[in-house]
């Protein structure tokens, strides 16, 4: 079965990553708006729009958003949801290969999204579409889990090893202090300056469907082969159902790094 690009497995579900993903707090912008001067009619480009959850609280803060997104389902969706949310536009790209016009901006910014950026293109091609004094800013969510708290994978590790075993992506999420020491690879280079961090825990409740229903839009399961992923995720929404009270956390750290434009 042929799979999708990278970059593009979320595109298969636009909906359902709409609802199910986790959204980023307004705490973050308000950071970044301070960090970076961005506010009323700054020009910032979005890499990896989806469908526009960090999209809607750029442009609350009054910037003018250009919001790159390759899935064209997705980009589809996110333009239908940002039509009232002011200075938006929406255009179907890749980031390394989107034709810019010409256009500068004050900040480029990726919310879960640097990573399916090609690196020997990415940190390079932010450095030239952004003014001098200008900042990259990459948003992610780490998972991590509390000692003592049932957590979806401890609960479920059984069923992973039934359904699909082996598979390199399943692991039990880290301890809070150990996600805060994950290298998140700023390699930067000579692009830009080392970034500025900030962590903003935050948590998801799901019921034993709901939970799966968001692993539908993770990219370890939407990898699988639908024969596989369909009965191992039935199967996890039940034992969160009989095991867990129906009722799961999906803890993260949401993490923000922002750097300055290097000036040569």
């Amino acid at each position: 079965m042929e799979r999708p690009a990278p970059g593009l497995v979320f595109n298969e579900v636009p909906e359902l990553y709409d609802r199910a993903r986790p959204g980023y707090p307004d705490e973050l912008f308000a950071d970044l708006a301070a960090l970076t001067g961005i506010g009323a009619g700054s020009p910032v480009l979005e890499v990896g729009a989806g469908t526009g959850q960090a999209t809607r609280s750029l442009a609350a803060l009054g910037c003018e958003v250009t919001a790159l997104e390759p899935g064209p389902d997705l980009a589809a969706l996110a333009r239908r949801r940002l039509a009232a949310s002011g200075a938006v536009h929406v255009e179907q790209s890749p980031f390394e290969t989107w034709d810019d016009r010409g256009a500068r901006f004050e900040a480029v910014v990726a919310a879960s999204a640097w990573h399916w950026v090609d690196p020997a293109i990415g940190w390079r091609r932010a450095h030239e579409i952004l003014r001098p004094g200008g900042w990259l800013a990459v948003v992610g969510n780490v998972v991590f889990r509390r000692p003592g708290e049932p957590e979806m994978y401890a609960e479920t590790a059984d069923l992973h090893e039934r359904f699909a075993p082996g598979n390199p992506a399943w692991s039990h999420p880290p301890l809070e202090e150990d996600a805060r020491a994950i290298d998140q690879a700023w390699d930067a280079g000579e692009w830009f300056e080392p970034p500025i961090v900030r962590w903003y825990p935050a948590v998801q409740w799901f019921s034993g469907p709901e939970f799966a229903d968001h692993l539908r839009t993770n990219s370890p399961y939407r990898r699988l082969d639908p024969e596989v992923r369909e009965p191992l995720l039935d199967a996890i929404a039940e034992r969160i159902r009989t095991r867990m009270g129906d009722r799961a956390a999906r803890r993260y750290l949401t993490v923000l790094r922002a750097g300055r434009r290097r000036e040569k």
